[in-house]
């Protein structure tokens, strides 16, 4: 196989090829990254303007910018001016990741002190849970109560209007009529 190189004497960018032999990144994130060090430090990085300069779309670019950052090649984070308002998004580009965890230089794993564990009142991760078939069934029995009651009244609502507006109304006139002349002999009741 042949390989053609070209004289470097300007327009060229030096970089460090540990992104290029990662192979937990994907080509995509690789060449995204490329790209970063490739423009000048000045550059005002965004997910549009990455995007403008590359056939990639906004959300492609955002996912290898989440790879690299998840990998350690590049840390966000969001500035803010005077008013406390977002202004923009500061990014750190690093050529070798950063180890997010910081190794001990002698772990002390050789002779760990066992103690005895304090007995009290030990916390339950799994409380008994409730019989939910016997919540369930109360439920029920509370709908179909409100259910018979909501009839009940309306079925009194119901003979109320037709006692109201028809005969019923005319005979208790007539016996109260008949109370007003002779009050203790009087009990008025309505039948319908």
């Amino acid at each position: 196989m042949s390989v053609f190189r070209v004289e470097k004497t300007n327009d060229y960018t030096v970089m460090c090829n540990h992104h290029l032999k990662n192979r937990a990144l994907s080509l995509k994130a690789k060449g995204l990254l490329s790209l970063m060090l490739s423009l000048p430090d000045d550059w005002d990085y965004t997910l549009k303007g990455l995007a403008h300069i590359s056939l990639e779309s906004i959300d492609a670019i955002r996912k290898a910018i989440g790879e690299l950052e998840n990998e350690g090649y590049i840390t966000r984070s969001r500035e803010r001016d005077e008013q406390g308002k977002l202004r923009g998004t500061e990014y750190i580009i690093r050529e070798k990741p950063i180890s997010e965890k910081p190794m001990l230089e002698n772990p002390t794993l050789d002779n760990p002190i066992l103690e005895k564990p304090t007995l009290g009142k030990p916390t339950l991760e799994n409380p008994t849970q409730l019989n939910n078939n016997k919540l369930n069934k109360i439920k029920i029995n509370q709908v179909r109560m409100k259910k018979s009651l909501n009839q009940i009244n309306q079925k009194r609502r119901m003979s109320w209007r037709k006692f109201s507006h028809g005969a019923g109304l005319k005979i208790l006139k007539k016996k109260r009529r008949k109370c007003l002349k002779a009050p203790s002999v009087c009990f008025i009741t309505s039948s319908t």
